[in-house]
């Protein structure tokens, strides 16, 4: 039994993310407090299907006709809406909630990718369709416990590692420049923003964050490379006379942030 595995994923702009793997316990906490919400759920919806469907049918026997092909149509229903809840809830916690359902938060775990990006519709979506294999005769289980990553059948075909939180600071330990505090006051009419995805602001934030750990060539070669990336995505023409690539990377953070 592996205790605190830890893993080294490279992003593809070449930043590597150390994080501790969440262990079967963790995820086995996780997994037990979201089957009882979707449990409740379930309920929730059962009742209100099963009110619904004896009043339609009530008011149905009121007239002539053979209504014989509506139970059937209403059974339907009823499994396409325990599907939609069953699946919804953990694809729609784990891309909007940054790869966390209410049980993971709990737990302290999230799901990523493999290379430490956030996950997205696609990788949720197989997670979760993938789950009835996975819980069947605890086949995930098995796989969590003698794989490497300790990844499941899901995590296998979507692409993704469950971890634990780092519990890291709310925002990278910065003192700002007067040109950097500048050029965020400058930024959002200079360029365009939005261009950056989630998975662009957590790059950048993760160099932030990480950059003391460097060595000073590769500080340089990297912040320089992400600085031509970042702003050829926001489509940003020149910059000011003397800002270095860590100024400028600094000064996106905080103009997306503050925005």
């Amino acid at each position: 039994m592996r205790f605190f595995n830890r893993v080294n994923l490279h992003t593809p702009e070449s930043v590597e993310l150390e994080f501790s793997l969440a262990g079967i316990g963790n995820r086995a906490l996780a997994l037990l407090i979201d089957y009882h919400i979707v449990a409740l759920s379930l309920l929730g919806f059962s009742v209100i299907w099963i009110f619904l469907s004896t009043q339609l049918m009530s008011y149905l026997l009121q007239w002539e006709g053979d209504f014989s092909a509506v139970p059937p149509w209403l059974l339907a229903v009823f499994v396409l809406g325990t599907f939609v809840i069953y699946a919804g809830y953990f694809i729609g916690f784990e891309v909007y909630r940054q790869g966390q359902t209410p049980g993971k938060r709990f737990a302290k775990i999230r799901v990523i990718r493999d290379d430490g990006r956030p996950i997205g519709i696609t990788q949720a979506a197989l997670r979760s369709l993938l789950r009835p294999i996975d819980d069947f005769f605890f086949i995930g289980a098995l796989f969590i416990l003698f794989s490497k990553r300790e990844k499941r059948i899901g995590d296998w075909v979507a692409g993704t590692i469950v971890v634990q939180e780092t519990g890291r600071r709310a925002k990278p330990s910065m003192a700002p420049s007067d040109r950097t505090q500048q050029l965020v006051a400058t930024l959002p009419t200079l360029a365009n923003l939005r261009n950056l995805r989630p998975d662009d602001i957590a790059v950048i934030r993760e160099y932030l964050d990480r950059r003391k750990d460097l060595t000073r060539k590769a500080r340089h070669n990297l912040s320089l490379t992400l600085a031509r990336q970042v702003r050829s995505r926001i489509q940003l023409e020149t910059l000011p006379d003397g800002l270095t690539s860590d100024e400028f990377l600094e000064a996106v953070y905080l103009a997306v942030v503050q925005a």
